[in-house]
C-alpha cells in the first residue's frame, strides 16, 4: 500500500503548467467544456501525484498536446477544423497595424505640406499608399489643417478577408456543413 504524498508548491506549479498548456490548446472548444477539462485534469493529476509522484503522473499523462488533440477530436470529430481564433487575431492585428500606418502616412503628408510652405492655404490631394489606401484630402486654412480619407481601399479589404480565410483554414468548414446536416438527421429519426 502506498502512502499519499503531500504536494509542495513546486509540484503544484508543475501541475498548473500542464493544465495551462492544455487550456491554451483547447480554445476551439466552448468555455464551459474547457473549464470542465481543466478541472478534471487538475484533479486527476493531483490525485496521481499524491499516489505515484508528480514526475510519474506527468510522464504517464503523455503530454498536453496529445491530450488536447484527443479532446478536440472527441468534441469536433476527426475532420479538419477551421481555426477561428487565430484568424480573428491575425485580421484584427493587421487591421490595427494598417490603420496606424495609414493614419501616420496621411499625417506625414499634411506635415510635409506645412513644412514646405508654412503659409500654405487651400486643398491638397494625395493618392495614398498605392492601391491600399483611398485618396487623402488636406484642407489648410489659417495655419490649421484637417484631412479626410486615407481609409482602406477595396484591395485592402480583400487582402484582409483572404488572410482570414488562409490563416483560419475556413475552407475546412464547407465540407463539414453537409456532414453535420446528415448526422443531425440521423439522430432525429
Amino acid at each position: 500500500m502506498t502512502m499519499a504524498r503531500d504536494l509542495n508548491p513546486l509540484d503544484r506549479i508543475r501541475i498548473e503548467r500542464v493544465v495551462w498548456s492544455l487550456d491554451q490548446r483547447l480554445y476551439d472548444l466552448p468555455r464551459r467544456v474547457r473549464i470542465t477539462h481543466r478541472r478534471d485534469l487538475r484533479h486527476n493529476l493531483n490525485e496521481a501525484a499524491r499516489d505515484i509522484g508528480v514526475s510519474a503522473a506527468l510522464r504517464d499523462l503523455g503530454g498536453a498536446s496529445a491530450l488536447a488533440d484527443a479532446y478536440l477530436e472527441a468534441h469536433h470529430g476527426s475532420a479538419p477544423r477551421a481555426r477561428w481564433t487565430e484568424a480573428a487575431v491575425v485580421v484584427m492585428t493587421a487591421t490595427f497595424m494598417l490603420t496606424s500606418v495609414f493614419f501616420d502616412a496621411a499625417k506625414a503628408f499634411g506635415d510635409g505640406i506645412l513644412a514646405g510652405d508654412p503659409d500654405a492655404e487651400g486643398t491638397f490631394r494625395w493618392s495614398g499608399i498605392s492601391s491600399l489606401q483611398n485618396d487623402v484630402t488636406y484642407t489648410v486654412t489659417d495655419g490649421e489643417h484637417t484631412f479626410v480619407g486615407g481609409s482602406f481601399s477595396p484591395l485592402t479589404w480583400v487582402l484582409l478577408a483572404l488572410g482570414f480565410v488562409v490563416v483560419g483554414r475556413v475552407w475546412r468548414v464547407v465540407p463539414n456543413l453537409g456532414a453535420r446536416r446528415h448526422r443531425d438527421v440521423a439522430f432525429t429519426e
